[in-house]
């Protein structure tokens, strides 16, 4: 059995159930980067470990070799583990892996997990929804570029007070926030930078359009952005 699985956000406490009976019972665990690494430890003994991480710019392996090296180890080994940070159909190209999968014929399980852009903000008191203040959330990957001109990203409608969480984008912030300013977003308009959430690390700067790119400098990633009238909700509550 393969089990595309979530790390969660960090702490190893966030951990679910499931992912860690499936983790204690693995054979074989291939993991990415923002697995914290505290969790192989929940392994059996004798257990591969396999890192196929990516970093900004820089991957280990290309997806289409991570895909042939969990179905190599599935003719290996009884159980595997693809562990992924947060939730693996959450920006994790789970769904890829699952495709493939399902293409040459492979059981697996999907073993959800719990995504960032949800307890890393609430981590530090900052609610993506908050009657009266955000009736909904968006998720948005960091890694497209906004200064191109054909995007899968809808910018302008990004003028309303729904909040937006920005997943894989500190590197990009600087450029994040310009296109916001552009599309009609005040320059005083709530956002803050998380690092490393749900973690002892983790580390929440608070600021505004004009400001965040500068207050933010020194961050570590792994970090998102959460921008929307919420993050004033962070005085009140953390």
């Amino acid at each position: 059995m393969i089990y595309l699985t979530g790390a969660g956000p960090g702490d190893v406490e966030l951990l679910t159930v499931k992912a860690l009976k499936a983790i204690e019972k693995a054979d074989v665990i291939i993991y990415d980067r923002l697995a914290n690494p505290k969790i192989l430890d929940k392994g059996k003994e004798g257990v591969k470990l396999i890192y196929v991480g990516k970093e900004d710019g820089r991957h280990t392996l290309p997806q289409s070799e991570i895909n042939q090296v969990i179905y190599d180890s599935s003719k290996k080994y009884e159980n595997v583990v693809r562990l992924k940070g947060g939730d693996p159909f959450v920006f994790g190209r789970g769904g890829e892996e699952a495709i493939f999968l399902k293409e040459k014929g492979m059981e697996f399980e999907i073993i959800p997990g719990i995504t960032s852009a949800i307890s890393v903000p609430a981590s530090f008191g900052i609610p993506v929804t908050h009657r009266g203040v955000s009736p909904s959330f968006r998720v948005v990957t960091g890694h497209e570029d906004p200064t191109k001109k054909e995007s899968l990203v809808d910018w302008e409608s990004f003028k309303t007070d729904e909040t937006i969480v920005f997943l894989m984008g500190f590197h990009k912030l600087e450029k994040i926030v310009k296109k916001l300013i552009e599309v009609g977003k005040s320059k005083d308009y709530p956002c803050c930078v998380i690092s490393k959430g749900t973690t002892k690390e983790g580390k929440c700067v608070v600021g505004d359009l004009s400001n965040i790119v500068s207050k933010s400098k020194g961050l570590e990633t792994p970090a998102l952005i959460v921008v929307g009238k919420v993050v004033d909700l962070n005085s009140l509550i953390f």
